[in-house]
């Protein structure tokens, strides 16, 4: 057992505390009573108890509840901080629970091409956690507890607050081989609008690129819509056209030759992004699955 230390700062009981946090964090009394499981009466006390330990006035009552002074916001602020790290170190240390799961939704073409064949990484990371991947565009309604963790992809200035960023791809033409054979090589950029193109569901992605590169389309782009990006680069594998795509969808096609980079641009449209539930916010798997998934995508982006 190691030495005391009598010089170390006293700290107030754990109940005192446990108390407080829970009236700044709910606002109310009665309602830290019911997420503690005692009385009203107790953590009334209990808080009392700690603004004479103190020597501090921490809160008092309004008109529509617990109102913090200075003194409250500050201790609030610390305690919290102490307390999820308490609570983020039990999670690491505690063995998995039985049945334990993390449901997340991703964007098809990602959760195809991507994500699904490093699950066992994820679970890794997870540490005993079992894995429900569904692919789809859309996004969970977390109220309902469709899923606790999503990927999707948008325009970053667009997203909600909570949401995280992980990468912008660049997004670049890729055709097939074989395609090219038989077509012949595009010579000009500004050619590439009156070529055979691959859409997804609608024709906004490829116009939104053109708009970026600089190139001018003059008419209605053409060709068929598949939906999703994995679809489109199938297609063009297959010698259906030109698709729009990103190394990290397209790695495997673009290193055995299947599909080859048409041009050298620079284009970013959009990035993936991150989105936990509010259960799930803040604890130290989700943030560790978090910063794998922003360093393995920009890994598979290459650092172009």
């Amino acid at each position: 057992m190691p030495p005391r230390d009598d010089t170390a700062p006293r700290l107030p009981p754990l109940l005192m505390l446990r108390a407080f946090e829970a009236t700044g964090r709910t606002g109310s009394m009665r309602k830290a009573a019911d997420d503690l499981g005692v009385s009203h009466t107790v953590v009334s006390r209990h808080v009392r108890n700690l603004e004479g330990w103190m020597g501090r006035k921490l809160m008092t009552a309004g008109p529509r509840g617990i109102i913090l002074t200075d003194e409250g916001q500050i201790l609030l602020a610390s305690v919290t901080k102490a307390f999820r790290q308490i609570a983020n170190t039990v999670s690491e240390l505690r063995p998995a629970r039985a049945g334990a799961m993390l449901r997340i939704w991703c964007i098809p073409g990602l959760a195809t091409r991507w994500l699904t064949p490093r699950l066992a990484a994820i679970e890794d990371i997870l540490r005993g956690t079992d894995v429900v991947l569904r692919a789809t565009h859309a996004l969970p309604d977390f109220a309902a507890d469709e899923a606790d963790f999503a990927i999707g992809f948008g325009d970053f200035d667009a997203l909600a607050g909570t949401a995280q960023p992980l990468l912008r791809p660049r997004m670049f033409p890729m055709a097939s081989p074989q395609w090219l054979a038989t077509h012949g090589t595009i010579t000009s950029l500004a050619d590439l609008p009156n070529w055979p193109l691959i859409h997804e569901e609608s024709h906004r992605q490829w116009a939104d690129w053109f708009e970026a590169a600089g190139v001018g389309t003059g008419h209605r782009l053409n060709g068929p819509r598949l939906w999703d990006a994995s679809l489109g680069l199938d297609a063009a594998r297959a010698g259906q056209g030109i698709a729009l795509g990103s190394r990290i969808l397209a790695a495997d096609d673009l290193a055995s030759g299947r599909l080859v980079e048409l041009f050298d641009t620079n284009v970013r449209l959009g990035g993936y992004y991150a989105i936990t539930s509010p259960q799930q916010r803040g604890s130290a798997a989700i943030e560790r699955l978090i910063a794998w998934l922003g360093a393995e995508l920009e890994l598979a982006e290459g650092g172009k």
